[in-house]
């Protein structure tokens, strides 16, 4: 018998490594897609909630995005037995003293709809003053192993708040429809930049890169 485990596990090994999971923790379908995309290039293979069968949530009480995301990520990490992705972020308007921030989903209460927010938001934009626009995306990216361990890395974009919304509403992402990059005069929306510009400017993508390194040496090498 021990032979035959022996011999069963060096032709395992003789056809390379076993490709290890990762979890995408999120139920937000544009953010499920971002992550696809931002981690396709790496050798692993990508799950989602509904794949491992989990329809468990947990409520983010923690106070800071960093706080939210690695909550959510060791939680998924210990339900699933895998090693787990998840985020916290937010979008902070500077003549609103930051806000909605870390209540972005939450801004109108815990049933916050994509379209009751862009309404919330058309009302909003019209009340900025046009000397203070501005705002950012920040966001926290927290990788969490089943045993505990946990790693997270932040991204950032800058930009303003349009007085009309991009009419193509994204599905996830309502700010995205306000949301103006001065440099490129084109909304932070996917059907409008292009592939590279969706990577230099998105903020998921920048918090991902720095994460990647971490993501090799613990689930790859």
């Amino acid at each position: 018998m021990g032979d035959k485990r022996s011999n069963a596990f060096s032709s395992s090994s003789s056809r390379g490594k076993i490709m290890k999971r990762l979890l995408i923790a999120t139920t937000n379908p544009g953010k499920l897609r971002e992550y696809r995309e931002f981690l396709s290039d790496l050798n692993l293979k990508l799950l989602s909630l509904s794949d491992v069968g989990i329809t468990d949530d947990i409520e983010e009480t923690g106070k800071t995005y960093k706080e939210n995301s690695q909550k959510k990520a060791l939680f998924y990490a210990k339900r699933s037995g895998s090693p787990a992705i998840s985020d916290d972020g937010g979008i902070e308007i500077s003549a609103l003293n930051n806000e909605p921030g870390i209540k972005s989903r939450r801004w109108l209460g815990y049933n916050s709809t994509d379209e009751g927010l862009i309404k919330h938001m058309m009302k909003v934009s019209k009340q900025l003053p046009e000397n203070n626009r501005n705002a950012v995306f920040k966001l926290v990216v927290s990788l969490a192993l089943p045993n505990g361990k946990v790693y997270a890395s932040e991204g950032r974009v800058e930009g303003i708040i349009a007085k009309d919304p991009h009419m193509k509403l994204l599905h996830g992402y309502p700010y995205r429809s306000f949301f103006y990059l001065p440099d490129i005069q084109k909304y932070y929306h996917e059907s409008e930049l292009t592939r590279d510009e969706m990577r230099k400017y998105n903020h998921r993508y920048k918090a991902i890169q720095k994460l990647k390194p971490i993501i090799i040496k613990e689930l790859i090498d």
